[in-house]
């Protein structure tokens, strides 16, 4: 019995045991939809047009700590900080897909003292556990992709079990600026007009 119990101990230590993070494939955004990607013969090309996907430029120097959600349409309709994992615990850069999703969730490899759930609107995208979730953008993860409470939900909402999601190590904001110069005039229109004088003006009344 002694021998089965320190076995079970073994086996849950390797379980949980700390590995090092997944290096990825380094990964280049070359247009809005195009991404050079290091393959085992070299650089390849993937463009994603057509299909709805998530970059994610990591918090580290020369990225731009920001994620950027892209429609079928080839649009970022939304944007928001993000944190990503500590030196130790360096989130992959790749092209991933989003395959498992978690209105609630608790992290089984570093849970909460308290018990609350530290995982919640939990998009897993890769075997090791990465995952895009609710977290603080103050402070970095262990390898998880943190995004701010305020922008989670209707990202969550809005993904499915196809979506992409591009990890870089380099900045996405050139391809993006356009789209978020038009979503931040169209926000600050609504602001300062009612709905009823905005469609009048662009109606021509």
């Amino acid at each position: 019995m002694r021998y089965i119990i320190l076995i079970v101990i073994s086996l849950t230590t390797l379980l949980h045991a700390e590995h090092p993070p997944p290096r990825g494939k380094a990964t280049f955004p070359l247009s809005k939809t195009s991404f050079k990607l290091m393959a085992k013969d070299g650089f390849k090309t993937v463009d994603l047009k057509g299909q709805k996907f998530i970059v994610v430029s990591v918090r580290e120097h020369g990225s731009d700590g920001r994620f950027y959600a892209v429609n079928e349409e080839g649009k970022v309709w939304k944007s928001g900080a993000v944190t990503s994992g500590a030196e130790k615990y360096r989130s992959p850069s790749g092209i991933f897909t989003i395959f498992q999703k978690k209105r609630f969730h608790m992290s089984t490899a570093y849970p909460d003292p308290s018990g609350v759930n530290n995982m919640d609107y939990m998009m897993k995208f890769t075997r090791f556990g990465h995952a895009l979730h609710k977290g603080s953008v103050d402070w970095m993860s262990h390898g998880c992709i943190h995004i701010d409470p305020k922008d989670v939900v209707e990202l969550f909402d809005w993904t499915d079990y196809r979506t992409k999601v591009v990890v870089t190590r380099h900045s996405y904001m050139p391809f993006a600026l356009g789209d978020l110069r038009v979503k931040r005039v169209e926000i600050d229109k609504a602001a300062i007009f009612p709905s009823n004088i905005i469609e009048a003006i662009f109606s021509g009344e």
